[in-house]
């Protein structure tokens, strides 16, 4: 198991909420930014990493996950509020501007914190998810249903208590286990009457890049958290949509990267691939240069090593302040 002995935890006041923090080093700030279902213990080994080529590491548990506040309601889980926080995690270490690093739904929020307040944001590095154009005609919701079908997991999930009863049929362990390890490369759909978790296979061994009391460490977490603050991210996907309208064909400014796996959930069966090579994405972020790693959707723990020397060779391309 990866030492994690020397980084340093708090808590501090973000707008409105208590909001816990991992980390260790000095130096230029960056962020690092988790997704569904992960606490900042999904960054160790990119905190030490970037800790020793002299960066200033910061990994939050996002609001509704780990150690940090939960508001009950999805209409506190909005991108403004992620952002929001995000914000106020720089004001408190005084810095004007910070690099940005986010997986999944992290990816989502440091997407929107580059679209918001690009002045704050030196450089993004998005994992698993590129940045996509809000539909004008359409809801998210309704698109997702259109379509995948009602039994796409993030429709699965809008329902409040839904998700959360289907999930407590399994211990904290399996269900972080059958997350974790999926393999599956199409669209996370389940057969009708039946739940996504359900569906989920529960792997019979570990992959090489992950152990067993790693894992414990995560489900330990949502044992006391539950799942509920995750599941608001999703719930609060169509008051987003209608936030985002000024937004409307913005463009992201600041540089990016984009890494993905080439075996993540959806990139060949849900036209990913197609999208981040084809002239969309490239006209919504000009700025951006793309890796696609062999690997799946959690692929900073997965490619530890490779994940981590992508993310230095894009922040090495900033001059010192």
């Amino acid at each position: 198991m990866m030492s994690v002995m020397d980084i340093n935890h708090q808590r501090i006041k973000t707008n409105g909420i208590w909001m816990h923090i991992a980390e260790k080093g000095r130096g230029p700030l960056v962020l690092l930014l988790h997704g569904f279902p992960e606490i900042w213990y999904s960054w160790r080994h990119q905190i030490n990493f970037l800790a020793k080529h002299g960066y200033h590491v910061v990994a939050p548990d996002l609001r509704g996950y780990g150690d940090t506040d939960s508001p009950l309601s999805p209409s506190s889980y909005t991108a403004f509020h992620i952002v929001g926080d995000l914000i106020g995690l720089l004001d408190h270490f005084g810095e004007q501007q910070a690099f940005v690093v986010g997986i999944d739904w992290g990816a989502v929020a440091a997407w929107h914190l580059s679209l918001f307040r690009p002045e704050r944001v030196r450089g993004i590095v998005a994992l698993a998810v590129p940045f996509s154009p809000r539909f004008p005609n359409i809801k998210t919701l309704d698109s997702l249903k259109q379509m995948f079908g009602d039994d796409f997991y993030a429709c699965q999930f809008q329902e409040p208590g839904r998700a959360e009863r289907a999930f407590a049929r399994y211990d904290y362990l399996t269900v972080i286990k059958k997350f974790y390890l999926l393999t599956k490369t199409d669209m996370l759909i389940a057969p009708p009457r039946m739940e996504i978790i359900d569906y989920l296979e529960t792997p019979s061994y570990l992959p090489q890049w992950i152990t067993e009391e790693e894992l414990q460490v995560i489900a330990d977490k949502f044992l006391e958290s539950g799942f509920t603050g995750g599941f608001n991210y999703y719930r609060a996907m169509d008051m987003n949509w209608e936030l985002l309208a000024p937004w409307q064909g913005s463009k992201i400014t600041v540089p990016a990267k984009l890494i993905v796996g080439n075996k993540d959930i959806g990139f060949e069966a849900a036209g990913t691939r197609e999208y981040i090579e084809g002239n969309v994405f490239k006209s919504l972020v000009p700025n951006q240069e793309v890796v696609i790693l062999d690997g799946h959707h959690y692929i900073q723990q997965e490619k530890a090593q490779e994940v981590s020397e992508e993310i230095l060779s894009f922040l090495r391309k900033f001059p010192a302040k």
